[in-house]
């Protein structure tokens, strides 16, 4: 009898053992909650062996983690016909010479700042270059036309990076506008959209909005039909319920974010709408907008744009918020990122949206960043894709005729082996086609991966806290790296053109010395000849 109640016993500690186990294992796959306001992480028992995709609050390492990548995401690619696109950018260029108001601005001080000439930096933040391959033969929208305006141009100058999940959250593009912006001047976040599930990822700067319905172009399918034709290559459009506001606000999560001294409000208003802004939380300004399928912009200069609101207070039906852009006068970077795009989505955007836009902030550089959710481990031939990549060039053209364009080459990505985690085989075999693309269309090129491995490639990125364990993202530190290489490549053409600048002023000053000398010549010989007349020898008989 004492044996079988100690067989029992035994039994049901084991029982009780395994019970506790698929407990534990259960409320691992719970996922983080928020109570009373504190964030409660995941009990996670195999960590080992599952990892989870979890927000990060964390500010110390500069580590920042996201959403798990949107389910059912619509990767469609299909053709699209650039001489179409050309055909209704042309029709915007028409379009804007009709009396419409395009353009609402509050000048709490006039607009009248100019930038002086600049200088390139003279140190390199890397030890090694990666330099840009340039295939522009004409030279007509090339790295170096827009190093030239870099340095010498007395307006704003804007650099549009286009891209995937990589970085989100203004990864990358955050050290990249504080170099540029610390060199060649300016300030300001950029792009900030009115609305997005994923303002909370962003350091720089602070997004709060309510009332607003968003829609992603990676979900095209359920926009509602109205607004599959509104998108911009931001990659959202939004919806205002009645009195929907959001407002920006600078951080300082890096230099120059808060100093900001214009900014913008894109939307459309196929309605008559009322638009409150009120600025720094203390002026405000109604404007009324008379109802156009245009794009519009409500545009506001003051001395320091610390935080700018926006509400809408009638016309809610017919209004489509984009988002807000935030400069000064020198260098802009915007950030538009699409999680999980390889770039096809750009098709779904509206190129008559860009258009307008783009003609109201004038890009000079497009910066492409793509290809990580096409690499495929064994896969060594992305002939398609390099034509895809052919068409995005020639669709951001369309849209942006001014901008020089750069590829950024696939980023390093690692995977696992027998013999740890290793450089996925497929990296040569994508830089290879993206590369043929920039060729083929004179783009220009910049290999990523090449960059991140003379850092020591992703295993050392994941080991020094610069990028997830996943062996693909990057963080904010890693991010910082990369930004410092691409940074040097631009910076090393500017100083080039720098020089070349110099030298051709120096020669056109050494011509007009020799000119002005020759000029005086003529004149001391004219005075010379006046003063002391030659005699004539048949005025004496």
């Amino acid at each position: 009898m004492k044996q079988r109640n100690s067989d029992n016993v035994i039994h049901r500690g084991w029982l009780g053992v395994l019970l506790l186990i698929a407990i534990l294992v259960g409320v691992s796959f719970i996922p983080p909650q928020t109570l009373c306001g504190v964030t409660l992480r995941r009990a996670n028992i195999l960590s080992d062996i599952i990892t989870f995709d979890t927000p990060s609050d964390s500010k110390s390492d500069g580590a920042t983690s996201f959403p798990a990548e949107e389910e059912n995401i619509d990767q469609e690619v299909y053709a699209i016909d650039i001489e179409e696109v050309s055909e209704q950018v042309e029709a915007v260029v028409s379009h804007s010479r009709h009396p419409l108001q395009h353009t609402y601005s509050w000048d709490i001080v006039p607009d009248t700042l100019t930038r002086g000439r600049q200088l390139p930096r003279e140190e390199s933040y890397c030890e090694e270059l990666t330099p840009i391959e340039e295939f522009d033969s004409l030279g007509v929208h090339s790295l170096r036309t827009f190093c030239d305006t870099l340095l010498t141009a007395r307006r704003a100058v804007r650099v549009a990076v286009l891209g995937d999940s990589f970085i989100e959250g203004d990864i990358l593009t955050a050290d990249l506008r504080e170099m540029l912006q610390d060199t060649y001047g300016g300030g300001g976040a950029g792009f900030a959209p009115t609305a997005s599930p994923l303002t909370a990822y962003r350091r720089t700067i602070k997004t709060q909005s309510k009332g607003w319905s968003t829609y992603n172009i990676m979900r095209y399918k359920t926009t509602p039909e109205p607004l599959k034709s509104n998108y911009f290559v931001s990659g959202w459009v939004c919806k205002p319920a009645q009195g929907a506001s959001t407002r920006w606000e600078a951080t300082s999560y890096r230099r120059h974010l808060d100093n900001a001294t214009t900014a913008r409000l894109y939307f459309t208003a196929t309605e008559d709408c009322e638009v409150k802004v009120t600025l720094n939380d203390t002026l405000s300004h109604v404007f009324a907008v008379a109802k156009d399928a245009s794009v519009r912009q409500i545009k506001v200069c003051a001395p320091k744009i610390h935080s700018l609101e926006m509400r809408l207070q009638s016309g809610e039906s017919g209004f489509t918020g984009y988002g807000a852009q935030f400069e000064n006068c020198g260098v802009t970077v915007d950030n538009y990122s699409v999680r999980s795009n390889n770039g096809h989505a750009m098709f779904r955007t509206n190129p008559s949206v860009n258009a307008q836009i783009g003609q109201m902030n004038d890009y000079d550089l497009v910066i492409l960043q793509y290809g990580l959710n096409i690499m495929q481990s064994g896969v060594m031939v992305y002939n398609n894709y390099s034509l895809q990549v052919e068409k995005m060039i020639s669709f951001v053209r369309e849209c942006f005729p001014s901008a020089a364009v750069l590829v950024m080459g696939v980023s390093d990505r690692s995977v696992k082996t027998d013999k740890g985690f290793e450089p996925m085989d497929a990296i040569p075999a994508m830089l290879k086609y993206q590369r043929r693309a920039a060729r083929n269309t004179g783009a220009a090129f910049w290999p990523t991966a090449e960059a991140m491995q003379r850092e020591g490639g992703m295993a050392e990125f994941v080991k020094n806290g610069w990028a997830a364990k996943d062996y693909t993202h990057i963080n904010y530190n890693g991010g910082q790296r990369i930004a410092r290489a691409l940074f040097d490549a631009v910076n090393h053409i500017a100083r080039e053109r720098h020089l070349r600048i110099v030298a051709e002023e120096l020669k056109a000053k050494r011509q007009q010395m020799v000119l002005d000398s020759i000029r005086r010549s003529k004149i001391d010989r004219q005075i010379l000849h006046t003063t002391h007349p030659t005699t004539d020898k048949y005025t004496f008989l």
